[in-house]
This record gives structure tokens, C-alpha cells and sequence, in this order.
């Protein structure tokens, strides 16, 4: 169901929210912190194995260092000893520098004297390298006391330096670098970082897609209040391929809560238009004997009622449009009071005793038309006496004015299941369909025929009131059977 004008719902500020999928946005905020997550998980498993790795390569050169080390002071060699050939050899091909223009050494050995100054050894002068090793060494002696190694920097190359003492008091340098351990670091850290950078878009695209795809019911959401806020209460929000639980929950209660918004919507709409066709009915019903009083009284100001006859005709049908205008405002006032669902007398009633009532009524009121009932003995009911009186007046007048005087009518009374049963039957014409469904409406006499229209309305409001229910069985020449259930407590 469409409100038609949809002019009202821009007027009163109700527009089709956009769709922001920025930075502020729930599925930005997720892939934002997915992506924050895995790269701070990136960040600490590249520190921690570049670390791991860095500790165990310096362990494997600090190893090889002190292996020589503790050689050379163990071996007792002096200086001079390394000066010959098998000496000179083995340093020329372990320790010592090349002096062709190589490359820079991986291991570099300088002997100095007290002074701290680079020594030759084998008649070889100190090279460039042997005397930049010296140079970035502070304190010779210190370094060779200390069984630690350190890092020192020989023309820009990353070394660690240790020193030993000759059996004749002589200081030698040892150096190995670690320049190649370095630039092996840092490319093990370009490395992680370039997989690290794909990884995380990577997953911001997966995120992307996944939330997009998981969020698509809550857009549906969106779309559909607005398309209610518009008018189209008969939106709902559907169901998605693969849904989550905790959102197919939503869109349950989401779809529940519609439903009774628009039942709600339509119950007051509906109510709205009872209101207005009742207070239309009831003006009409009104007008007329108003209008026939007031016919009779311009008459009687005019001294058109010259004879006694004539007056005492027009005071008659003014006494009897009163009377016709006070029992349609005691109906009134009844069904007002049953919509404000009054609190009843309840008690022991014998219903059998009120249904052989309203027969005898009825067949004092009109002594040749057949009646039978169907209420011997005693049935008691807990329910209010008056309004169950009212019931039955109303079932018999409506018998009474709507069927002809010869026409059987049967009253019947049963208790079975747990509740009891008042039937009023009748042999007459009968209802159609239409006027059938429209039997229990304010003001509705089928036809045009006389009474008030208010009858069943309140037949139904006092059986509701008791917690009971009303129905009617009728067909074109069929008759009519209206069947009054009440709980049996």
C-alpha cells in the first residue's frame, strides 16, 4: 500500500539516504583495521627474524674471531716468528690484505707497536686498510685487555675487531666484516617490505569485496526504510545468498516490525474511515427525526393545525421521532462504552433462563410466528447479565424486523469443548455475500431495511467484551444462523 502523495514526505524532510563508502564508512573502518592489524603483525615478524637473523650471523663471526684470537695468543708465536715464511704465508693468505686494488678484505691483521702505531710484517709496510684498522681503533692495548668484541668502521665498511697479544708483548688487530651481513639484512628488509606492501593491499581489496558482500543485507535495510519512509509500506528487506546469522536475525526482526508497522498502518486508516462513515451515518440517522420535529413545529408556529385531530397526529409522530432519536442515542452510547472496554458485573448467570425469555418476548410480541427452543434445564456462564439480555434482545428484534411474521425461529443453547454455544436461526430470505461480511458494521441494514444498522454492531462489541466470538452462517433463501460463542468458566 502507496501513500499517493509523496510531496508530503519531501516536505517533511524525508529523503533516500547516499551511500558513503569513504574512510568513515563501517567497511572502511574494517579494511582499516584488518590492514593495521596484518601490517603491525608484518612490522614485528620482520623485526623479530631480521634481529634473530643479525644475532646469529655476528654469533658465527664473533665464533670465527675468537677462534683466531685465542690461536695466536695460545700458539705463542712472537712477531718476529710471524715474519717467516711459513708464517708470512699463512697470514698473507688468511689475515692479511691484498695489495693488488681488490676488493676490501673480509679480514683484515695489524700488528702495532706500544706507541700504537701499525707495524710492517714480513718486510711488507702497513697498507691503507691495515692503518684505517688502527686508526679506527681508539686504544689498542684496551681493545686487547677486553675479551669483547666491537664494531668499529674501516673506510665506511662495517667490521668486528677484536685483539691478542704476541708472546713477545706485541699487539696485533684482528678484523672481520660484516658489511656483506648488513647489506644481506637490508635486502631481507626490502624483500619484507615489498611482500609485506602486496600482502596488505592485497588483503585491503579481499576486505573490501568480503565487507562489501557481508554488508550488502544492511544496504538492503537502508534501501527498503527509505523506500517505507516514502510511502511503500509493502517493502521488505529480502534475503541474501550466503547472510550471517546475526544479520538474517536482523532482517527477521526488521521484516517483523514492517509487518506490524503496516498492519498497524492500515488498522488506523481503516479505523479512520469507520470513524467517518460512522459519524456520517449517525448525523443522517439524526437529521431525520430532527428533521421531521422541526417540520411538525413550523407547521404548528404557522397555525397550519387548526383542528384537534390534526395536532394531536402531529404531537404523536413528534413523540415517536424523539423516542426513534433517544434509543439511537442509547445505541450509540452503548457502543461507545464498549469501545472503551468497560469493566462488567460478572456473575453466575443461568443463560438457559434469558434464551426462554426472549422466546416468550418473542412470542408475545408476535403470537403466529413458530418458535423453538433449545435450552432446557440450567447452563450458568460467569458473564454479565444485562449485556447477555441485551444480546438476545438484539438477535430476536433483529429477527423480529427483518423476516416476515410466519417464519420459524429456533433458539439454541449447548455447552461442548469447553465453551458454550447460542444459536438464533431463522428460515427468512437470507443474506448475500456481501451484505453477510458487512453484517457487524455500524449503521449497515441490508437492503435499506428499517432499524438502526447499530444491532449486530453491538451484539458483537458485548460478545467481545466477554471474551467470546460471534459468527454467521446465511445464503440467499437460506436463512440466517448467528452463533454467539462464550468461554464456559
Amino acid at each position: 500500500m502507496k501513500i499517493p502523495d509523496r510531496i508530503l514526505a519531501a516536505r517533511v524532510g524525508i529523503r533516500r539516504p547516499r551511500r558513503h563508502h569513504g574512510i568513515h564508512s563501517l567497511r572502511g573502518k574494517l579494511t582499516l583495521a584488518n590492514v593495521a592489524l596484518l601490517a603491525l603483525g608484518i612490522i614485528v615478524a620482520t623485526a623479530v627474524s631480521l634481529m634473530g637473523m643479525r644475532h646469529y650471523l655476528i654469533d658465527q663471526v664473533d665464533t670465527e674471531l675468537v677462534k683466531t684470537r685465542d690461536s695466536l695468543t695460545g700458539s705463542q708465536l712472537t712477531l718476529h716468528q710471524i715474519d717467516s715464511l711459513t708464517a708470512l704465508s699463512f697470514v698473507r693468505n688468511h689475515l692479511t690484505p691484498r695489495a693488488d686494488g681488490s676488493p676490501q678484505p673480509d679480514s683484515i691483521f695489524a700488528a702495532v707497536d706500544g706507541q700504537g702505531r701499525p707495524l710492517s710484517i714480513g718486510g711488507f709496510k702497513p697498507t691503507g686498510t691495515q692503518r684505517a684498522l688502527v686508526a679506527a681503533v681508539d686504544d689498542p692495548r684496551a681493545l686487547v685487555r677486553d675479551s669483547a668484541l666491537h664494531d668499529i668502521t674501516v673506510h665506511g665498511a662495517a667490521y668486528r675487531a677484536t685483539g691478542a697479544r704476541l708472546a713477545d708483548g706485541t699487539s696485533v688487530l684482528l678484523a672481520t666484516s660484516t658489511d656483506a651481513l648488513q647489506k644481506g639484512i637490508a635486502k631481507a628488509l626490502r624483500l619484507d617490505l615489498a611482500v609485506g606492501t602486496l600482502l596488505l593491499t592485497l588483503l585491503a581489496v579481499l576486505t573490501m569485496l568480503s565487507v562489501s558482500r557481508r554488508l550488502r543485507p544492511l544496504e538492503d535495510m537502508v534501501e527498503t526504510s527509505s523506500a517505507i519512509a516514502e510511502g511503500d509500506l509493502t517493502r521488505r528487506v529480502p534475503s541474501s545468498h550466503h547472510p550471517t546469522q546475526e544479520v538474517e536475525q536482523l532482517r527477521l526482526a526488521l521484516n517483523s516490525m514492517l509487518q506490524q508497522v503496516e498492519a498497524a498502518y492500515r488498522t488506523r486508516e481503516r479505523s479512520a474511515a469507520q470513524l467517518r462513515r460512522f459519524v456520517g451515518d449517525a448525523s443522517h440517522e439524526l437529521r431525520t427525526p430532527l428533521s421531521a420535529i422541526r417540520g411538525y413545529l413550523q407547521l404548528y408556529d404557522k397555525g397550519m393545525l387548526s383542528e384537534p385531530a390534526e395536532r394531536r397526529r402531529a404531537w404523536d409522530r413528534m413523540n415517536a421521532e424523539a423516542d426513534r432519536m433517544g434509543r439511537l442515542v442509547d445505541e450509540l452510547l452503548t457502543l461507545a462504552r464498549l469501545d472503551q472496554r468497560p469493566e462488567l458485573r460478572f456473575r453466575n448467570v443461568d443463560l438457559s433462563r434469558l434464551v426462554r425469555d426472549a422466546a416468550e418476548d418473542l412470542r408475545a410480541q408476535q403470537p403466529g410466528r413458530p418458535v423453538t427452543v433449545g435450552a432446557d434445564g440450567t447452563l450458568l456462564v460467569h458473564a454479565d447479565e444485562s449485556g447477555l439480555r441485551q444480546v438476545l434482545g438484539n438477535l430476536v428484534a433483529n429477527v423480529r424486523t427483518h423476516t416476515p411474521a410466519e417464519v420459524p425461529v429456533r433458539l439454541g443453547l449447548e455447552r461442548a469443548d469447553g465453551v458454550v454455544r447460542l444459536c438464533v436461526a431463522d428460515q427468512g430470505p437470507g443474506l448475500a455475500e456481501d451484505d453477510a461480511a458487512r453484517i457487524f458494521d455500524r449503521f449497515f441494514r441490508a437492503g435499506g431495511g428499517a432499524g438502526s444498522g447499530l444491532g449486530m454492531a453491538i451484539v458483537q462489541g458485548v460478545v467481545t467484551a466477554h471474551g467470546g466470538d460471534v459468527a454467521v452462517r446465511t445464503a440467499p433463501g437460506e436463512g440466517l444462523a448467528v452463533t454467539v460463542t462464550l468461554p464456559a468458566r
